[in-house]
């Protein structure tokens, strides 16, 4: 009886252990699985990684972010083309430090039979401005035998018109909107809001004006009269600037309305002294300055620069700009 229950207790010892080496074979065949997913997983990360960095070399390369004039080939001399394309400001593609690089490659290349300077822009800050106005001034004395144009596209306001009175001509479109020789800084008011919603203005300053363009507080006469007097003056050197550039072509006498902001086309504007004639820059380049070959000298940015700019736009700034905290603006 006692062999009888033995043999039993063998062959079940056999089968527990055939068990025991089969769940430790599937255990290690689900690991090894495991291991292998997570092996492919990386080295898939790592190659898309790597074909990311490949592609945006090659556009950073191949991309004209140093300087405008990559043309493949050149004539023995050409007419030099800058672009003022956007608003006119600090940090932005029409900002004073892209348009006077742009024009000093252009003028001080030796193949540069004359300047065009084509405008597209409604305008922007009276500081940025008036520093391209002083460039231009400086680089026709320094080249006197090189002319700079000023063609006007669809739109030379404000601070745009501004840099192009500085310019030897002008030339516009028939139809381009030409002028609006002003300032203006605005903004919004919400003390009638806050009064119905119940809300309190708390604003604690070291300076008796110090918030004096703070759009939640009621506006003062005095403070009011003090900015009218800022905008004023920068009014009258804006002025004062176009009658330097534009001289005894400027038909002020007979249009006294010619300096109120009003905003003109451009065969009305040529009547009034703002632009010598009507044409493109291609016009211009063949016509008047005797060399249709145009070579692009206007700055780039390079992909990535444009790319920081999108993603690095704070909301302070906008805010500011929208409530009346900004500057004056040549618009």
């Amino acid at each position: 009886m006692a062999d009888e229950w033995k043999a039993p207790d063998a062959e079940q010892a056999s089968e527990s252990k055939e068990e025991g080496k089969s769940w430790r074979l599937l255990e290690k065949t689900l690991l090894a699985s495991v291991q292998e997913q997570r092996r492919a997983r990386r080295w898939g990360i790592f190659f898309k990684l790597l074909t990311f960095i490949y592609l945006f070399g090659l556009l950073f390369l191949f991309s004209p972010f140093m300087d405008g004039d990559g043309t493949a080939s050149r004539s023995a001399s050409h007419t030099a083309l800058v672009e003022v394309r956007g608003v006119i400001a600090d940090q932005e593609a029409a900002s004073a430090d892209n348009i006077i690089k742009s024009l000093r490659e252009a003028f001080k290349d030796a193949k540069t039979k004359a300047v065009v300077m084509r405008i597209n822009s409604p305008g922007g800050s009276p500081v940025q401005a008036g520093y391209v106005y002083d460039e231009i001034r400086r680089l026709r004395g320094e080249y006197p035998a090189i002319k700079l144009y000023a063609v006007i596209t669809d739109l030379g306001a404000s601070g745009a018109y501004y840099i192009a009175s500085a310019a030897d001509e002008i030339y516009a479109d028939k139809a381009s909107l030409v002028g609006s020789i002003g300032v203006t800084a605005a903004g919004y008011g919400f003390v009638g809001a806050m009064e119905k919603l119940g809300v309190e203005r708390r604003a604690y300053t070291s300076g008796e004006h110090k918030a004096f363009l703070d759009p939640f507080s009621p506006q003062k006469p005095d403070e009011t009269a003090f900015w009218q007097g800022v905008l004023d003056t920068t009014h009258n050197q804006f002025i004062a600037m176009v009658k330097q550039g534009r001289g005894d072509r400027l038909k002020d006498k007979e249009h006294p309305e010619l300096f109120s902001g009003l905003i003109w086309s451009g065969e009305q504007a040529k009547a009034l002294g703002l632009v010598d004639g009507l044409g493109s820059a291609s016009y211009v380049a063949r016509d008047i300055v005797g060399e249709k070959d145009l070579v692009d000298f206007t700055v780039q940015e390079s992909p990535f620069d444009r790319f920081s700019k999108r993603i690095g736009a704070s909301v302070a700034e906008h805010l500011s700009l929208y409530m009346g905290l900004q500057g004056p603006s040549l618009r």
